[in-house]
C-alpha cells in the first residue's frame, strides 16, 4: 500500500514540477509572479483535446500544443509585461497585469469551448496497467512520468550547456551585467517566457490525460499549489521547484490513503508550513537558479 501511494506520489509529483519550474523560470529571470500560467495550463490542455478531436495523433497534438503554449506565453510577454519593463514599473503593477491576462484567457476560453468538462477520446492506454507484486501501475502514468522527466531532462541541459541558458542565468543574476556583455536581454526573457509556457502547457496536457478531465476550472486548482511549491523550494529555484513538487504529490497521495480525500490540502500545505517555520527561505533558497 505505501509503494503504491509513493508510486502514485512520483506520477503526480512530476507534472506538478513541470508546472512550477515554469513559475520559477520566470520569477528568476524577471523577480515578477506571472500568475496567467495557470491560463496558458489550461488553454494548452484545450488545444491538444480539440487537435485530437479534430483526427490529428496524440503525439502530434501534444506538440502543436505546446508549441501554441509558448507562443502564448511570448505574446503574453510581449503585451502583458513589455511595456511594463520599459516603464521601470517595478514588480506589483506586472503581477496585476497578468491577473487581467489571465481573466481574458478564461474568458476566451470559455467563449470557444464553453463551460462543461471535456475528455479525451478512450485508448488503449488509459487501460493498461502492469503489475510488480502489489504495485500496479497504468501505461498512460508511467507515459506521463517520462515525458515529464525527459522535459525536465532538457530543460537542465539548455540551462547548463547552452548559450541559451547561459545567457539566462546572466539575465537572472544581473541584467544591467548581462547587457554589458552583449546579452540580447529582450530576446532572452522572450525564449524564457517561450520555455516556461511551453512547460505549463506540457503540465497542464499532462493532468488532463491522467484525470482524463480538462475544464476551465482546472487551472486555478493547481495555481495555488503552483505558488506553494516554489515558495517550499525556494523563490527562483529550478531544482527546489522540482523538490518541493515531489513533496507536495507524496504528501497528497499519502493524506488521501492514509487519512481522507477531504483533508488531502490541509495536510499537504501543513507540511509546507513546517518545513518553512524550519527553512524560512525555502528548501534551496533563491541560488540554485544561479548556480543551475
Amino acid at each position: 500500500m505505501l509503494v503504491q501511494q509513493l508510486a502514485n506520489g512520483l506520477f503526480l509529483g512530476a507534472v506538478y514540477a513541470l508546472f512550477a519550474i515554469g513559475y520559477t523560470l520566470i520569477f528568476g529571470v524577471l523577480d515578477i509572479l506571472n500568475l496567467a500560467h495557470a491560463a496558458i495550463f489550461m488553454l494548452a490542455a484545450f488545444v491538444a483535446l480539440s487537435l485530437v478531436g479534430f483526427g490529428f495523433p496524440l503525439v502530434l497534438a501534444v506538440a502543436l500544443a505546446l508549441v501554441f503554449a509558448g507562443l502564448l506565453g511570448v505574446l503574453l510577454d510581449r503585451i502583458a509585461f513589455a511595456p511594463l519593463r520599459r516603464r521601470n514599473a517595478g514588480t506589483l503593477v506586472p503581477l496585476i497585469s497578468s491577473i487581467g491576462a489571465a481573466i481574458v484567457m478564461q474568458g476566451i476560453a470559455r467563449g470557444v469551448w464553453g463551460p462543461d468538462e471535456h475528455r479525451f477520446p478512450s485508448n488503449g492506454l488509459s487501460t493498461a496497467e502492469f503489475h510488480l507484486g502489489s504495485l500496479s501501475v497504468g501505461a498512460l502514468d508511467l507515459i506521463i512520468l517520462a515525458v515529464a522527466l525527459a522535459l525536465m531532462g532538457i530543460l537542465s541541459y539548455v540551462m547548463r550547456s547552452t548559450a541559451l541558458g547561459r545567457s539566462i542565468r546572466a539575465v537572472a543574476e544581473d541584467r544591467v551585467a548581462a547587457a554589458l556583455l552583449g546579452i540580447d536581454i529582450e530576446r532572452t526573457i522572450a525564449l524564457t517566457f517561450f520555455i516556461a509556457s511551453a512547460l505549463g502547457g506540457a503540465a497542464g496536457i499532462l493532468i488532463g490525460l491522467q484525470y482524463n478531465s480538462v475544464s476551465l476550472e482546472m487551472g486555478a486548482r493547481i495555481e495555488l499549489k503552483g505558488l506553494a511549491i516554489i515558495i517550499l523550494g525556494g523563490m527562483g529555484s529550478v531544482t527546489g521547484a522540482v523538490i518541493g513538487a515531489f513533496i507536495l504529490g507524496a504528501v497528497e497521495t499519502l493524506s488521501v490513503a492514509y487519512v481522507s480525500s477531504s483533508y488531502r490540502d490541509a495536510i499537504a500545505f501543513g507540511v509546507m508550513f513546517l518545513i518553512l517555520v524550519l527553512r524560512p527561505a525555502g528548501l534551496l533558497g533563491k541560488r540554485a537558479l544561479r548556480a543551475a
